[in-house]
């Protein structure tokens, strides 16, 4: 069992008081959902969870869950403790924590293993979050097989910012693993969360999943899973139709469908996520206001004219 296809990291949609906007944010997600996305990511990077209260990531989490239960539909959490990750438990929408490499401290390869094992062992599957530019620490090719062997690890999100040699060693080679601690699976033989069996995946399922937007397409072809995608709030059905075509081989219809949204996520990432997403969506009235939170500042016009071009370029092209 592995987790395939489009996971939207959330963006937390605020409204002119400066609160969450909770209905926008279900609304959000049902659309993409309705584009074609396989689930949601609450609490990632892109929901600014650090400058939300702790309510407020109560909200995000019950909107979220409360959709993907009416959907059907995946939902992965950020959740880097072992008291956030065990407390996923209660919500049986949860199909995993998105659990990133401890940042700052760098406790080297060993160090990492032993954490996000320990986190795996809490009940609740958890999915790496490596991106090496944000925690300041690599992880070996080494490192992440072992990781892909341990109960409870689901996979890697793989956000290094290029194609680089471990994920072009590992894609080539794909590691056996374990989506859930003992290997549970419902009765419909789903993994937790809704997953979807997948006979492409190595022996246990252990996905990779892309998550630097612009490199996606070549991880796609390699062989990646799938992709969390911030850029998939303004083109949910392309990116969606991304993966699938990749999924399927047909390199004809993905490639110049990948040449496309690499210029629309370059542009969507041209200021610190998701301030031009924000823009963009504010712009076609899908949220209240295009607000971030400090020590974010929101985009510049110029780089959300920029990205609405894209976007426009790409709805047109169909």
């Amino acid at each position: 069992m592995t987790l395939t296809g489009l996971y939207v990291p959330m963006i937390t949609p605020f409204d002119a008081a400066g609160a969450v906007a909770a209905d926008v944010l279900t609304a959000l997600a049902h659309d993409v959902l309705d584009a074609g996305a396989t689930g949601l990511v609450a609490l990632g990077t892109t929901a600014e969870p650090g400058s939300l209260t702790g309510p407020e990531r109560d909200t995000v989490v019950d909107v979220l869950a409360g959709v993907c239960r009416s959907r059907s539909a995946g939902l992965l959490v950020g959740a880097d403790t072992v008291a956030a990750v065990r407390a996923l438990r209660t919500r049986p929408e949860v199909t995993a924590a998105l659990s990133l490499v401890p940042p700052f401290v760098r406790p080297g390869a060993d160090g990492v293993v032993a954490h996000l094992t320990e986190l795996a062992g809490t009940g609740v599957p958890i999915v790496v979050y490596h991106v090496p530019y944000r925690t300041g620490q690599s992880l070996p090719e080494a490192a992440l097989r072992r990781l892909a062997g341990v109960p409870g690890v689901a996979g890697v999100k793989y956000a290094t910012g290029a194609v680089d040699p471990t994920a072009v060693a590992l894609l080539a080679d794909p590691p056996a693993g374990h989506t859930a601690p003992g290997g549970d699976t419902a009765p419909d033989g789903t993994a937790p969360g809704g997953t979807a069996p997948d006979d492409t995946a190595g022996p246990g399922g252990f996905a990779v999943l892309g998550g630097d937007d612009a490199v996606v397409a070549p991880l796609l072809a390699l062989g990646a899973h799938g992709g969390i995608l911030a850029s998939a709030h303004v083109a949910t059905a392309a990116f969606a139709e991304l993966i699938a075509a990749w999924r399927a081989g047909d390199a004809a219809r993905a490639r110049p469908l990948g040449r496309r949204l690499a210029g629309l996520s370059a542009a969507l990432f041209a200021e610190p996520n998701p301030t031009v997403v924000k823009g963009v969506l504010h712009a076609r009235g899908r949220i209240p206001t295009p607000a971030v939170r400090l020590p974010l500042l929101p985009a510049a016009r110029d780089s959300v004219t920029a990205a609405l071009r894209h976007a426009e370029s790409l709805e047109n092209a169909g």
